[in-house]
């Protein structure tokens, strides 16, 4: 887009911005909604509260209070993962592994397929 073309695009984007703006100061409803914002924050501003404040006053149960709502759970530590033995039928080598990102498991996983490969597992403790 030219710079001209991006210019009357923006100055007629502002147009109807502004003509929306002058609907929207006429409406009543706004009037209203401004009119109790306003005396909302200078009762806020008279008792030195926040909105925060009024908030936990008016829903306690709300996400922006501070205060915790219940029993909080904590999280253990991660459960230990167990040692698998792998026995290869095909050449009788053994390895042991905790999890499935050892090289020689992948070569035979690559080579004879994973559900096959997995049945040669044990579980150690």
């Amino acid at each position: 887009m030219s710079l001209i073309n991006e210019y009357r695009a923006t100055e007629e984007a502002i147009k109807e911005l502004q003509a929306r703006l002058a609907n929207l100061s006429q409406d009543d409803k706004l009037k209203k909604e401004l009119e109790f914002e306003g005396k909302l924050r200078a009762l806020m501003g008279e008792y030195s509260k926040s909105l925060r404040d009024v908030i936990a006053l008016l829903d306690p149960d709300s996400k922006l209070s501070k205060a915790p709502r219940g029993p909080v759970k904590t999280t253990g530590t991660k459960r230990a993962r167990k040692v698998k033995q792998y026995k290869n039928p095909h050449n009788g080598e053994i390895i042991e592994t905790k999890g499935g990102n050892h090289k020689t498991l992948k070569e035979w996983k690559a080579k004879w397929g994973g559900d096959e490969v997995e049945g040669w597992s044990t579980l150690l403790d």
